[in-house]
């Protein structure tokens, strides 16, 4: 029995009749485009529409999520894995009570683990499926083997572009890369786009059909439009005294747009074989991949 077998075998002892959360893989082809704000104001939305939410901070060369949630995380995922630390234990409470794990070095471990500690590690996560609704991923910027396997572990993406021609670019590469890995399934997996930055909604879907028309004829992959979010100055002030925009300035242009993006991503059908593979399942799948 391989090591991706037995991994699967764990995750289906840890699965019985238990429900999975909602996983979405929040990612950009290169950084500063606004990825980690939108997954936080994404998970406010949610926690304001009655769902329990945890975003889980991939990123973990830069701590992106900790400084706009003003939470200093007392622990991180490789407490859990190495220090024997509970799933509830390294959960920090972010602005109404959204959770947060800061992946920290934990992730860059995950391929040399025994099996007792894989045991534990996804016991542990299918625990997290029962503790939240909706789990964001915030993965780290740009085309590393680690943010691929991020992606290919993921039955929901959701990609952020700007208009800057960089950004136009890299997530077309970041794309490319996602469609050429050995381990990607276009039929498990839907990639939804939310244009950043922009001055227009017409801006934001012209963005937006660029990158498809682009996407659909080099890469015949098909892409999702969620919604943009605008140019907002009350944006930029909530960054600067890190607090979401959603909870600092709900009526401002850009928390509504958030509010639609998160009403749009509550509201597309869900077919079960893309999304709800859960936290177990997503990382037994990363794991397994790093293996390979």
């Amino acid at each position: 029995m391989d090591q991706a077998e037995k991994l699967r075998n764990i995750i289906k002892a840890n699965q019985v009749v238990k429900k999975t959360a909602r996983v979405i893989t929040v990612t950009s082809g290169k950084g500063g485009v606004g990825k980690s704000n939108t997954a936080i104001n994404i998970a406010v939305q949610f926690q304001k529409r009655g769902q329990r939410v945890i975003i889980f901070d991939a990123d973990f060369g830069l701590a992106n999520i900790e400084v706009m949630f003003g939470a200093i995380p007392k622990h991180s995922l490789a407490d859990l894995i190495y220090h024997g630390m509970n799933i509830k234990d390294i959960i920090t409470r972010g602005p109404n009570d959204i959770g947060f794990i800061s992946g920290g070095s934990g992730i860059t471990g995950l391929s040399n683990l025994g099996t007792d500690n894989i045991n534990y590690l996804v016991s542990n996560l299918s625990e997290l499926d029962s503790l939240a609704d909706v789990i964001i991923i915030d993965t780290g910027a740009g085309i590393s083997e680690q943010v691929l396997e991020f992606l290919v572990a993921s039955g929901e993406i959701l990609l952020i572009t700007t208009p800057e021609p960089t950004s136009l670019t890299d997530s077309y590469s970041l794309l490319k890369a996602l469609k050429h890995h050995q381990r990607f399934n276009p039929d498990m997996t839907k990639i939804k786009v939310v244009s950043n930055k922009v001055f227009s909604e017409d801006e934001g879907k012209q963005l937006f059909s660029k990158l498809n028309m682009v996407v659909q004829r080099y890469l015949k992959l098909s892409l999702e439009y969620v919604g943009c979010v605008p140019h907002d100055e009350k944006l930029v002030k909530a960054v600067m005294q890190q607090n979401p925009v959603s909870l600092a300035e709900p009526n401002s242009k850009a928390a509504q747009s958030f509010e639609y993006i998160t009403d749009t991503l509550m509201n597309i059908p869900h077919e079960e074989k893309t999304v709800r593979r859960g936290m177990a399942g997503f990382f037994a799948s990363f794991i397994s991949g790093h293996r390979h």
